[in-house]
């Protein structure tokens, strides 16, 4: 990992505002890689902010679904709870709702995990899809465009949670992770595998996250209590989409929101 880490955030009003600068955030990314590389591969999170931001681009009255290049678009998800595809806590499901049942998203291009099955087997299932897709030799990691997390009040993100096993997994791309407070097991891309990706930024919205958002930004390093602390990608840029009520007690924003902060590992 980089030695510095440049912070970048920027905050919005409301909830409604935090729905669209994402919904910028995606397809903006996607225009970016597609004209770069014909292609583009997004790896996404799921709750209610990211819900609303997949509202907007599924909307016909919204210019970002018109302008999202639906047909070199390839979805991927940054984690899963191990339930089955229609359960109603399934990432997968809320996105499907949400999002790719009203756009022209080929299915062979949505990589869902599979959490229906045993963790261990769901993990090494997306673990080769990862490989395959990717077309990744030996001990190459696959770069997304764009990976969007979240972070809960716990300072958890993705799906590694507060002094769980997978904090501690390096060797994998993917890994199945069992959370003792919830009693669940769920499946995640692992830190190393999302520090790759060439543009990471965290949606976080509600005054239940500024706190430990305070904590994982600006306090002393304590990745087995605060893992989100682990988001240190490669390129030295972190990128973060706040509302007000979250980002409460960071330093204020300059006039247009936005703001920058620096890290030394």
């Amino acid at each position: 990992m980089a030695g510095k880490l440049t912070i970048n955030y920027k905050v919005v009003p409301d909830s409604v505002s935090l729905a669209a600068e994402a919904a910028e955030r995606f397809t903006s990314a996607a225009e970016k890689a597609v004209a770069t590389r014909g292609r583009a591969r997004i790896a996404i999170s799921g709750g209610s902010t990211p819900k609303a931001a997949f509202h907007l681009l599924a909307d016909t009255a919204q210019p970002w679904r018109a302008r999202m290049p639906w047909d070199k678009l390839d979805l991927y998800w940054v984690d899963e709870r191990c339930v089955p595809p229609e359960d109603k806590d399934s990432n997968y499901r809320m996105t499907r709702e949400a999002l790719l049942d009203l756009v022209p998203l080929a299915p062979e291009h949505v990589h869902r995990m599979e959490g229906e099955l045993n963790p261990e087997a769901a993990a090494a299932r997306y673990e080769s899809t990862l490989r395959n897709t990717f077309r990744l030799e030996g001990a190459e990691s696959p770069r997304f465009d764009l990976l969007q997390l979240g972070m809960g009040p716990d300072g958890h993100t993705a799906s590694l949670f507060p002094h769980t096993e997978a904090i501690n997994e390096m060797g994998r791309l993917v890994t199945a992770n069992f959370v003792p407070k919830l009693d669940m097991w769920r499946i995640t891309l692992t830190w190393p595998v999302i520090n790759q990706s060439a543009e990471v930024f965290f949606l976080i919205g509600g005054a239940d996250k500024a706190e430990v958002l305070k904590e994982v930004v600006l306090g002393p390093r304590d990745p087995e209590r605060l893992p989100s602390q682990l988001i240190w990608p490669s390129s030295g840029i972190l990128s973060l989409v706040l509302d007000k009520a979250a980002a409460a007690f960071l330093p204020a924003p300059n006039q247009d929101g936005s703001g920058v902060l620096e890290k030394q590992r």
